[in-house]
């Protein structure tokens, strides 16, 4: 699922999209950090993950937009640079370019994920070929999310819509099979937002 939404034209609107984009557009961070990720012109960035659920999460349960928030995950797609020193050039751009905000950012090339994945989690990852391909594969379908800053205003992206991000609710992604790392960021959610219902994970990963 993907949108664009004019950001004059946000405050308008009533449907799911144009409340997601109203809500973490509140959180100061967020909306700095998509403006200068549009200038950056990094190809196939998103600003992704946690930080859009979490700031939700906030103003759904009364807390400052940027509460309880680790990092902001910058995801981008470069598959004509697969090499470790062409991420770290980019982290090393990011870096400079956030600085000033004070928060972690989580730099990653997609088109890398393969290549480092087993080693960190014990199960192999298919190529990516593109940011949103990432963001389908991410363990908890609540952060499947993706936003950016377009000339036309901001593109959403939410594969399995806003439901479950409102309602707060945590449940598994099967696309790879990690049962522990799925428990372990939703046990550590629960504890920071009370209000989060944790779906068990119940069916097994791809054989």
């Amino acid at each position: 699922m993907e949108t664009s939404i004019p950001g004059s034209m946000a405050h308008m609107q009533t449907d799911p999209h144009a409340q997601f984009l109203d809500i973490v557009l509140g959180n100061e961070n967020i909306r700095t950090l998509t403006d200068r990720l549009a200038e950056l012109e990094l190809p196939d960035a998103y600003l992704a993950a946690g930080c859009l659920c979490q700031t939700v999460w906030n103003n759904v349960s009364g807390f400052p937009p940027d509460y309880g928030i680790i990092d902001y995950d910058v995801l981008y797609c470069d598959l004509d640079d697969l090499s470790w020193e062409g991420e770290d050039r980019t982290i090393r751009r990011c870096a400079a370019a956030f600085a000033e905000l004070g928060v972690n950012v989580e730099v990653r090339n997609q088109a890398r994920v393969h290549l480092w994945y087993p080693a960190k989690f014990g199960v192999p990852h298919q190529p990516l070929h593109s940011t949103k391909e990432g963001i389908d594969s991410f363990l908890h379908c609540c952060t499947a999310l993706g936003l950016r800053k377009t000339p036309e205003g901001y593109d959403v992206y939410a594969p399995f819509g806003f439901v479950d991000v409102f309602r707060m609710v945590v449940r598994p992604n099967y696309s790879y099979g990690l049962p522990g790392w799925y428990e372990e960021k939703a046990s550590r959610w629960k504890r920071t937002w009370p209000g989060v219902v944790v779906e068990p994970w119940c069916a097994p990963g791809p054989q």
